[in-house]
């Protein structure tokens, strides 16, 4: 909402400066979002009324003015200005005058004529981008007085970012409401009165969606000149408005919306038919616009009707065949009351907005429709002439305003801050608001222009922003600080995130909504959680799974040529589960995440450079488990490569999933080689086992190395189950050192290299009691996996 700060201290004259103005808005909740000066500051421009104009002796296209100047001084000018004319008042700068851009006025000699002085186009006054020719004053304009104030160049104009719940502040009116109420001052504003009717010509209006327009009044002005201009005061605000004039019809209708935030429109009375209405359109119609749109209207469109055809979108646009224009010699004005709901979003479906739209989407005061209406034909009349008809009105259920309770109590609970009763009945009497008390609770109805009152913590903020935010104490928390007891078998999310972190991992923090072909190409889901309102078309589902994200992540680095990249996230994923909580449906689990691509190790001499694999990422989640051990069983994945994937089992239980990402899906994602990715129950790893106490042995150990050659196909975690269920009680460590295919291993075999420690607490091992605990290992694994002893 742009406007003219002179305009807004018309009906409120508050002593407060420029700045104070803004920051008292801005503070209650208007942000003033620009201000901006009418025009640059330029000294000694003056009206100059031009006496008598010649042509120059010495130039084609130069005339030499005389000029009053006011007080009986006459200057003699050089111009060369197109449009100069005797009898024209024109802004004139004389000798010593400094104009936009520091340039100095001076007497000076122009092809052999002394000039003394410089008559002004807009643009030389910086309040225009008109160079065309000088810059016509009014004609009962005084010589010799300053421009600046005769133009009000002084004047500042502010833009408001309102939030879209204020809808009262749409219009000067709200605005000076506002101010009136924050400085206690009071608001002065045009007295509208009723116009008398001396004119016939009137017609029918009718409401056949009284839902969607609960209120229209409509009137005819016969024999109104539209060729009439419209008068500089209006001009000038409208200007300042951002509002380009038209003509003075519609210049009227832009005023009125501007100042008392009621849009109107003016249809051509001579183009319509019968009865007027507003009536919901029929699917298919259709209705050319003022912005030269033909749109196809469907039947949730509310239109303005009349016996023969549309002719406008309510309270978005008017049509092209009705339109008024400079032969229009009567007119049919119209003010109406249309619902938000009926209005929201329509314009925006046909890809355009209007000032209309956008006050009537969020509300306007439904009991000044009449006003609107009067206070227009009151300026129609008074610049384009005419005679009024009666008013029309049609009328529905208009919205009920409840009263809202407010809690003496609960006022001072929210803001911190004890309000009297008496404090309480000011800020109501300030903002208009009718009320009653009863005992220490206050029931106020809300005005018909603030839509955005409906329950007590509307209220509450309308005190809290009268009585200044800056006035309410900032009080640091005041509560008993106990330390909370840590269980020794708890893992705080920091500490496994600083233990992830130490293996070369950054964090990193991605949306919880992701993309639909995400959700199934990384976890098969197809029972996906949809967003209402998602911030972007792509972004509208909830995740499932913490991989899409980090694939993303892995594109970005990419592109900025990050060869190397180590990443994990901890986050929320969603799925639909009937027992799920705090939201009854859904269960929200902590998933930890990580992708590793590129080089095992940074770039260096010490080592040869090679890929990061399965293996380096197992060893990265081993470290995360200690002092658990986790176990790692071949699997299927959607997201992972087939053979390349293992889930990953915490005492017995599956907790997550580890492995190559599909060739699939690093060829659609453009990815140079498949990542390594992760993804565990964060619930899991917050638990782990405390230490116990064992006593060590003091005994030398007894080392044994054995090689099995056994099917390619044999898993080691079969192996090594196997054998640690057969193991005698004193070997105390049995572990794989290599795995050896080639020359001496039959072909689809391999060899297993196990290291065995044995050791006793009690006395040193002899050789016999080593090699019977070899053997019956040996033995085993020959007979439970027709395994081969290499020797």
């Amino acid at each position: 909402m742009k406007f003219s700060e002179s305009w807004l201290r018309s009906f409120v004259a508050t002593d407060r400066s420029s700045d104070e103005l803004s920051h008292l808005l801005t503070m209650a909740g208007l942000e003033v979002e620009e201000v901006e000066a009418v025009a640059p500051a330029f000294t000694h421009v003056v009206v100059g009324h031009v006496l008598e104009v010649s042509k120059h002796p010495n130039a084609d296209r130069l005339n030499v003015c005389r000029v009053d100047i006011g007080n009986g001084n006459i200057a003699q000018i050089v111009c060369g200005a197109p449009n100069v004319a005797a009898g024209m008042k024109v802004p004139c700068a004389l000798p010593g005058a400094v104009l936009p851009g520091e340039f100095v006025i001076k007497v000076a000699e122009v092809r052999g004529i002394e000039s003394s002085g410089m008559l002004c186009s807009a643009k030389e006054l910086g309040i225009d981008e008109d160079a065309s020719g000088l810059l016509p004053l009014a004609a009962d304009a005084t010589a010799g007085d300053d421009v600046r104030r005769l133009l009000d160049l002084d004047d500042r104009l502010l833009t408001l970012k309102l939030t879209p719940n204020r809808a009262d502040c749409l219009s000067l009116t709200g605005i000076a409401r506002e101010v009136a109420a924050l400085t206690h001052t009071p608001a002065q504003f045009p007295a509208i009165t009723t116009v008398p009717v001396t004119g016939k010509a009137s017609r029918a209006v009718e409401l056949t969606a009284p839902n969607a327009c609960p209120r229209y009044c409509g009137r005819v002005i016969s024999g109104v000149n539209a060729h009439a201009a419209t008068p500089e005061w209006m001009l000038r605000r409208l200007q300042r408005s951002g509002l380009r004039p038209i003509s003075a019809l519609v210049d009227i209708t832009n005023y009125v919306m501007l100042e008392l935030g009621q849009p109107l429109h003016a249809f051509d009375n001579a183009k319509l038919t019968g009865t007027v209405r507003a009536r919901m359109a029929h699917a298919g119609e259709t209705l050319r616009l003022l912005n030269e749109q033909t749109v196809t209207l469907t039947d949730d469109i509310l239109v303005i009707a009349d016996d023969a055809k549309a002719l406008a979108m309510a309270g978005i646009m008017g049509g092209d065949d009705s339109a008024i224009s400079l032969e229009t010699r009567e007119l049919f004005l119209e003010s109406a009351f249309f619902a938000p709901a009926a209005i929201a979003g329509r314009a925006r479906r046909y890809a355009f907005s209007s000032d209309a739209s956008h006050r009537f989407e969020r509300g306007v005061d439904f009991a000044a429709t009449r006003q609107a209406l009067e206070r227009a034909s009151e300026l129609v009349l008074a610049i384009c002439g005419g005679a009024a008809g009666p008013v029309r009105e049609a009328q529905a259920e208009l919205p009920a305003r409840p009263p809202v309770r407010l809690r003496t109590a609960r006022v001072a609970r929210v803001l911190g801050v004890n309000f009297t009763p008496a404090q309480i009945a000011q800020v109501c009497e300030h903002l208009g608001f009718s009320f009653t008390q009863e005992n220490d609770a206050f029931v106020v109805t809300p005005p018909s222009y603030r839509f955005d009152i409906e329950i007590e913590e509307d209220l509450i903020e309308e005190i809290a922003r009268l009585h200044g935010y800056d006035n309410i104490p900032s009080l640091p928390p005041r509560a008993p600080l106990t330390m909370l007891a840590q269980s020794e078998d708890a893992r705080t999310l920091h500490r496994l995130r600083q233990t992830i972190a130490d293996r070369g991992y950054q964090e990193v923090i991605n949306f919880a909504f992701v993309e639909e072909a995400r959700e199934a190409d990384f976890a098969a889901n197809n029972d996906l959680i949809r967003l209402a309102n998602p911030i972007a078309s792509q972004l509208a589902v909830m995740r499932s799974s913490l991989l899409g994200g980090l694939v993303g992540t892995l594109q970005t680095n990419l592109r900025r040529r990050q060869n190397r990249v180590r990443v994990f996230e901890t986050g929320r994923c969603f799925k639909r589960d009937a027992a799920g909580t705090p939201v009854a449906g859904f269960k929200q689990a902590w998933h930890l995440g990580g992708l590793a691509f590129g080089g095992a190790a940074p770039e260096q001499w010490g080592s040869a450079a090679r890929s990061v694999d399965f293996f380096d990422v197992k060893a990265d989640l081993e470290a995360l488990f200690l002092p658990a051990v986790a176990r790692f069983e071949k699997t299927t994945h959607p997201a992972l490569h087939p053979g390349r994937a293992a889930r990953i089992l915490l005492d017995g239980e599956p907790i997550g999933v580890i492995g190559e990402l599909h060739p699939q899906w690093a060829q659609k994602y453009e990815l140079p080689h498949a990542p390594i990715v992760f993804e565990l129950e964060l619930a899991a790893l917050t638990k782990t086992h405390v230490p116990s106490y064992a006593e060590f042995s003091r005994q030398p150990p007894a080392i044994r190395d054995i090689a099995l050659v056994v099917d390619q196909n044999l898993e080691l975690q079969a192996i090594l189950d196997g054998l640690a269920g057969h193991c005698p009680a004193l070997v105390q460590e049995l572990r794989l050192f290599d795995v050896y295919t080639g020359k001496g291993v039959p072909q689809g075999k391999k060899s297993l290299a196990f290291r065995i420690v044995m050791q006793d607490t009690e006395k040193t091992l002899q050789d016999t009691d080593v090699d019977s605990a070899m053997q019956k290992l040996i033995d085993y694994a020959l007979s439970a996996f027709s395994a081969q002893l290499r020797v």
